[in-house]
């Protein structure tokens, strides 16, 4: 038998999350109550979604309040096909006590392949390099130390993709320091790194990769002070989100200290302002949140969804459920 579904999220999200393979099969269980819909659509007609136990959504994703489900009073579980599910998740939601299922976990995988490629690009100096060409030409200046060898990586929280970008940078033979408060220095010690406070992060480190989330208590977590404190020729890299960073006082230093880099993936706000000086410093790399999931690596996050609707129903344990407090936690 199969079970009814409702498929909610915007066009876009769903010609990427839910591609033709992913709908394949979900369709060997579900069947849908109505076809696909955004969710302004399914808010004007709601009662035509009433018999679905099962929603599936992603980017675009209805909000979940206490109107919204009461007009799904068969509700058994949402299927996220995203990261973040703050902006679907409410109040009512959690009373009702309905499962949500994330793709985090699928998110994370392109943001860690693009932080470590940045990070083994910048123990080189690569921005270094490509900026001295184009200020000097055909002179390329030394910059000492390079390469991976010994050298020391910092990683600014230790959530999965820390954890995804430390089980490969294990393998180029560095140190790996990393300051997370939620982390026990013996298990820091286990996964063979080692713990230490912000501040000697950013003095010791020769690349620094911030993974933090965007919480009230992180907002301009890392500031000028940190930045002084880098080492020379030192680079900074920034795929979690731009309001962990004060970036006033990023770009005081950075103003100073031509010999930093920054590969800002994210800012704050997002793109910049217009007059930004984060678009002009030469020691700045801009790239357009490209490190997370995009085009092609979004139905990875189709997959996940429909591997943990294959769990549900064959009763086994769900690998990306996301309770209230953890996702009180999360980005």
């Amino acid at each position: 038998m199969k079970h009814p579904a409702a498929l909610v999220l915007s066009e876009d999200s769903r010609r990427i999350i839910y591609t033709e393979p992913v709908m394949r099969r979900l369709e060997a269980h579900v069947e849908w109550v109505a076809p696909p819909m955004t969710a302004e659509a399914a808010r004007a007609g709601a009662g035509t979604l009433s018999g679905a136990e099962f929603l599936f959504t992603g980017w675009g994703a209805p909000k979940c309040d206490a109107a919204f489900l009461a007009a799904l009073p068969n509700l058994k579980a949402v299927f996220y096909g995203a990261g973040s599910i703050r902006g679907t998740v409410t109040d009512a939601f959690w009373e009702r006590g309905i499962p949500i299922m994330s793709a985090w976990g699928a998110n994370a995988v392109p943001v860690a392949e693009f932080a470590f490629s940045q990070i083994i690009f910048a123990l080189k100096h690569g921005w270094h390099y490509t900026n001295a060409v184009r200020r000097d030409g055909r002179h390329l200046p030394k910059f000492a130390p390079t390469g991976a060898f010994g050298a020391t990586v910092g990683l600014v929280s230790f959530g999965m993709i820390a954890r995804k970008v430390a089980e490969w940078v294990k393998q180029l033979a560095v140190e790996i320091a990393v300051y997370d408060p939620f982390l026990k220095a013996s298990d820091a010690n286990d996964l063979g790194m080692r713990l230490v406070d912000l501040d000697t992060l950013f003095r010791e480190s020769d690349v620094v990769s911030l993974h933090t989330p965007w919480l009230p208590e992180t907002v301009g977590m890392v500031g000028a002070r940190h930045f002084d404190l880098m080492k020379p020729n030192a680079t900074f890299i920034n795929t979690a989100r731009g309001a962990v960073v004060d970036e006033v006082g990023m770009v005081s230093v950075l103003e100073r200290r031509k010999d930093l880099m920054a590969v800002l993936d994210v800012t704050w706000p997002e793109p910049p302002i217009a007059d930004s000086p984060l678009w002009t410093l030469p020691n700045v790399v801009l790239t357009p949140h490209i490190a997370g999931s995009a085009d092609r690596e979004c139905a990875r996050m189709g997959h996940y969804m429909a591997d943990e609707l294959e769990r549900l129903l064959a009763g086994k344990p769900l690998a990306w459920s996301v309770s209230r407090e953890r996702a009180a936690t999360m980005a």
